[in-house]
């Protein structure tokens, strides 16, 4: 059952489930942070409205810079504003920051600490009909292996606007994963948001498996969850939302009850939130783990549905690497 513990949405498996896309948490996140700290700052590479943040360039022009399609001096401008006293948030497409500015990022943002939240949007192949050369799915790879910053991936737009907030609460640079489309809202305002604590969202008597999930993802894993107790499989479905850093130690308490692990994010399954997992099991508790989601290939065009069929990341995918992992534990 959902945790009651975490007032999560009581109508999430419900048809008529409200959905909004994670980047309008963004939006909403960075406007009430403007509103409360005149030293934040928001720089965009021309793509203000989709990425949300013409809410925070309408309600304040003078602290907002478009830098049209410029990623790499978008990095740089902003690198220089987070070492001079300012909290700047940067935001585009995940394939073009940190994707195409990646150097820029690392040398001019990482290296120096620079205060800086890079916000990227439109990741994964939820982002649908633009394709493979927009949907990012190496992001979370290609930002947590570098040294000090910090990786969220909410996992509704509620919880995407806790995490921005969140984020200028540190002056390590962050980077933020949003995605396009609109996914069921799976927490309530009243859900508690924790940088680096993960949460068991669906808990059960005597669980078989840790389901470990991150970003939208986590609605198919929710729903994975329930049909599988219907069948008699319990498990625990936890939503890891910081994937760095992140908690080893609460990572084994949640797989010391199971002994078996399935990761699911939209994301490839190298260098990502399952690797994380995988990498801090390792250290501590070796145990079979299947893992769900890219599995070394591009997207294509199509819709967010026919694409989580095609690739293996649906409910019933879920459920079937559920069940193998099961048949490696015995």
């Amino acid at each position: 059952m959902l945790n009651p513990n975490l007032k999560l949405n009581t109508k999430l498996f419900d048809v008529d489930v409200e959905k909004k896309p994670t980047r309008a948490g963004f939006g909403t996140g960075l406007l009430a942070l403007g509103k409360k700290d005149k030293n934040v700052v928001g720089l965009c590479a021309d793509l203000t409205e989709s990425t949300q943040m013409n809410l925070f360039a309408d309600a304040f022009p003078e602290r907002f810079f478009q830098v049209g399609v410029a990623e790499q001096n978008m990095a740089a401008v902003a690198a220089g504003l987070g070492v001079t006293g300012k909290t700047a948030f940067i935001s585009s497409y995940a394939t073009f920051s940190p994707g195409k500015n990646w150097e820029t990022i690392r040398t001019t943002i990482v290296y120096n600490k620079a205060n800086v939240k890079i916000a990227g949007h439109h990741s994964g192949i939820m982002t649908g009909p633009d394709g493979a050369t927009h949907q990012a799915t190496e992001d979370i790879a290609i930002t947590r292996c570098w040294p000090g910053i910090e990786v969220y991936v909410p996992c509704d737009a509620i919880e995407a606007e806790k995490a921005t907030i969140a984020s200028a609460k540190t002056q390590k640079p962050v980077y933020l994963r949003y995605s396009r489309d609109k996914t069921p809202l799976i927490t309530t305002a009243d859900t508690p948001f924790e940088v680096g604590k993960l949460q068991d969202f669906w808990v059960s008597e005597n669980p078989q498996v840790t389901i470990f999930a991150t970003g939208y993802m986590l609605y198919y894993a929710l729903v994975a969850a329930k049909e599988l107790e219907d069948e008699g499989i319990n498990t625990i479905a936890v939503n890891v939302a910081t994937i760095k850093p992140l908690d080893s130690n609460e990572v084994l308490k949640f797989t010391n009850q199971t002994s078996a692990v399935v990761t699911v994010e939209d994301h490839q399954i190298t260098g990502g939130m399952g690797s994380a997992i995988a990498e801090s099991l390792a250290k501590t508790n070796p145990l079979p783990i299947e893992f769900v989601g890219m599995q070394d290939v591009f997207g294509e065009t199509g819709t967010p549905a026919q694409l989580l069929k095609k690739y293996k990341m649906n409910p019933e995918a879920i459920k079937e690497a559920v069940k193998r992992v099961i048949r490696r534990k015995r």
